[in-house]
């Protein structure tokens, strides 16, 4: 096990306006952070993806090459877990994010998304399963992505379930077919909602609406990697992906378009513009957005103890960016921002542990789950 202590008095620590534009320096940071230090758990892990802690404190995690294996308190890493779908791995590709169903204590039920393979195209899939003495049983699919594509990017997905017991699926465009997130007739670029069984809840916003898929709560997104519920409002926040910048969060709003391919903060990977302007469009403008762009995946609010201060903060990891991001937020709002962990890795998830801590995915053929927990006052 090795430690990493962190003091974050003078660190890079960032202020900004709540669209990402202007940076100020570290003398004006809000408040002094915690001293933390960050301890590997576990080690070996092939392309890990996303995690759920279970009640007796071991942890699910995803492994992108298709297993799904269980790490225990003590950090033993489980067999491969028999019973998990055959997933398309390939580029972005294969077993991506794991939950637990709100009443798992009572029905055993998980939640995997992954690219469900048909052929050489894949699209992104989501199954139910009981979890049961290590294996799954009943393996259900309630939810495909269609048409299926050959494309090999742009899968999303997180899953988060809202208080109100309705699942929360992310999608991405695929990569050729961005200009469909702007249509209703498809699930490309969509944020889709579902009860747990697949079915349709009658409220969603579009289930009147005959020229539409009645499971999409919102649209124009491009890849989305992180889905949170804000633990005061009950809201969903995600970011997603921008091409070249333009990465963004947004709290998706139902019926709503946030206007992906059409408005955007970045540019094209050839350096063609795009319109920036969200609201003259008719689009939702993101609450905060990162020009270059940071690759953000996972998110989670912080609600725990060990970090009195960080008590709301939303943390999210960053792949191309290579840190771990601490928001601030005032409302709907983004009020501070600082960068921890900076260059240490590719982090692919971030949660919080039952007793407090933060967990961490790394992004590697030989990944890493990581926590950080605070320094012990001498």
């Amino acid at each position: 096990m090795f430690h990493f202590v962190l003091i974050f008095l003078f660190a890079a620590a960032f202020l900004s306006d709540q669209h990402g534009g202007h940076w100020l320096s570290t003398a004006h940071a809000q408040r002094l952070q915690p001293e933390f230090t960050v301890q590997q758990v576990a080690t070996g892990l092939k392309l890990p993806w996303g995690m759920a802690f279970l009640p007796d404190g071991s942890i699910l995690v995803t492994e992108r090459i298709g297993q799904l294996r269980i790490i225990s308190a003590n950090s033993k890493i489980s067999d491969p877990i028999q019973g998990v779908p055959e997933v398309f791995f390939k580029q972005q590709g294969g077993l991506l994010d794991v939950a637990l169903d709100p009443e798992f204590s009572k029905n055993r039920l998980i939640y995997l998304s992954y690219a469900e393979p048909e052929g050489h195209k894949a699209s992104t899939a989501v199954a139910r399963a009981e979890l049961i003495h290590g294996q799954l049983r009943n393996l259900q699919v309630i939810f495909r992505q269609l048409p299926k594509t050959g494309d090999g990017v742009h899968f999303g997905s997180r899953l988060a379930f809202a208080r109100d017991g309705n699942l929360f699926i992310t999608l991405g465009d695929r990569g050729s077919r961005a200009h469909d997130a702007q249509q209703l007739d498809n699930y490309f670029g969509k944020i889709i909602r579902i009860r747990p069984d697949g079915t349709v809840p009658p409220d969603n916003p579009f289930v009147k609406n005959p020229q539409a898929k009645p499971e999409i709560w919102s649209y124009g997104h491009r890849s989305i990697q992180g889905a949170a519920i804000h633990p005061k409002t009950g809201e969903l926040w995600i970011h997603e992906h921008g091409p070249k910048g333009g990465d963004e969060i947004n709290i998706p709003q139902p019926g709503k378009n946030y206007g992906w391919p059409l408005a955007c903060y970045g540019s094209h990977y050839d350096d063609t513009p795009i319109k920036d302007e969200h609201a003259e469009q008719g689009f939702e403008e993101p609450i905060r957005y990162w020009t270059p762009s940071i690759a953000p995946s996972g998110m989670v609010f912080y609600t725990g103890n060990q970090f009195p201060t960080w008590h709301g903060n939303l943390f999210i990891g960053a792949l191309a960016g290579k840190r771990i991001v601490r928001l601030s937020t005032d409302g709907n709002k983004i009020t501070h921002e600082e960068q921890l962990l900076m260059d240490m890795a590719r982090f692919r998830d971030v949660k919080q542990s039952p007793d407090g801590t933060l967990y961490l995915l790394t992004d590697d053929i030989n990944g890493k789950l990581l926590k950080i927990v605070p320094n012990v006052q001498s």
